[in-house]
């Protein structure tokens, strides 16, 4: 049995498409969601999937004693799927290799603190990029930096804007990320 912690920060569209495409692998088993935001929709995806929530603030967090509760869960992998905060080394250490992050655009370019959602595609816009799209990559202790697994590439025409582009992202998360965190499950 393969285990899964998602963790959320908002609305759960990514933790979503997890579930859905891995609902019929009786092998693969999302133990439970960890979400920072008591507002973020994910919440009730997480509940209307069957999935127990664990709601977790700054300090409980980055605390010695989350760090072991997810120890002890003994994950084969923690899925990022829109998680906005900084994870904490000592989970790193726990989960080395075993923690991946999806990005809305091409990193290196437009990562690092801040970049996140519309921010990420406000700047892309702005700078008149031909092209951005997503990485996969593992999570390691500096934002946006891990070894990268895919990028996927979408282009943006003349009158993009950040709300017509973060719809062609969103498709190429949803098309990609599950695969990827199957890839990873079964080859790893």
């Amino acid at each position: 049995m393969k285990r899964l912690s998602v963790f959320v920060s908002g609305n759960g569209t990514n933790l979503q498409r997890i579930a859905e495409y891995f609902a019929n692998t009786p092998d693969v088993e999302i133990v439970n969601v960890v979400c920072n935001n008591p507002k973020a929709y994910a919440i009730e995806r997480a509940k209307n999937l069957g999935i127990p929530v664990r709601m977790v603030t700054k300090a409980t967090f980055s605390s010695p004693e989350f760090t072991q509760e997810m120890a002890n869960l003994k994950l084969d992998l923690i899925v990022l799927a829109g998680f906005l905060w900084k994870i904490p080394a000592s989970l790193i250490q726990v989960y080395p290799h075993q923690i991946v992050n999806i990005h809305p655009a091409l990193l290196p370019k437009y990562g690092g603190k801040g970049f996140y959602g519309e921010h990420v595609h406000e700047a892309v816009v702005a700078a008149k990029e031909t092209f951005s799209g997503i990485t996969i990559h593992y999570v390691n202790e500096i934002y946006d930096n891990g070894e990268i697994l895919l990028q996927a590439y979408v282009a943006l025409t003349e009158k993009e804007t950040p709300d017509s582009l973060a719809a062609k992202i969103h498709h190429l998360e949803q098309a990609y990320f599950p695969v990827v965190i199957e890839q990873i499950l079964r080859y790893t």
